[in-house]
């Protein structure tokens, strides 16, 4: 499994305006639903759900919120780089500014966890990181995302 399995260029989000957790995810689930066909109410319920467990901040200012919807065909990603970095109660108590939001379909098991994995892996990559910061073009980030060997190097 690669980024780009999960990813495509209409699923990255260069400067989003949020000023809060629960309004980031509102906004990522109103864009989410458009992609995968899905009621946006219920992606944001399923993502808040999973919030209320735990936050889904990574540390050094990643977050990746994720959960299971019933009816996906498949796993989706969207990734957004925030124009001004948030509270998200990180595991590292730092605000937030690359947000890689995860859906699984019901029963994907494994395959989610491996996603899981592979996204945790690339933002634990400070080269990786500081290279998504430093640009605002949605084009540059799909490319740095889905770059081979990027994604073999985190």
């Amino acid at each position: 499994m690669e980024i780009d399995d999960l990813i495509t260029p209409a699923s990255v989000i260069a400067n989003l305006r949020v000023s809060s957790k629960r309004q980031a995810l509102q906004e990522l689930a109103r864009r989410t639903a458009q992609l995968v066909k899905q009621d946006e109410r219920q992606i944001f319920e399923v993502l808040w759900e999973r919030e209320r467990l735990g936050s889904t901040g990574i540390g050094m200012g990643a977050a990746v919120p994720h959960g299971k919807l019933p009816r996906l065909e498949r796993l989706y990603g969207v990734f957004a780089r925030l124009e001004r970095p948030i509270a998200f109660e990180a595991i590292d108590e730092q605000p937030v500014d690359l947000i890689f939001l995860l859906l699984a379909p019901e029963n994907a098991g494994a395959d989610h966890l491996k996603a899981l994995a592979l996204v945790s892996r690339l933002f634990r990559d400070r080269v990786i990181c500081h290279k998504l910061r430093g640009t605002d073009r949605a084009e540059a980030l799909y490319a740095l995302l889905t770059d081979r060997a990027t994604s073999n190097a985190a």
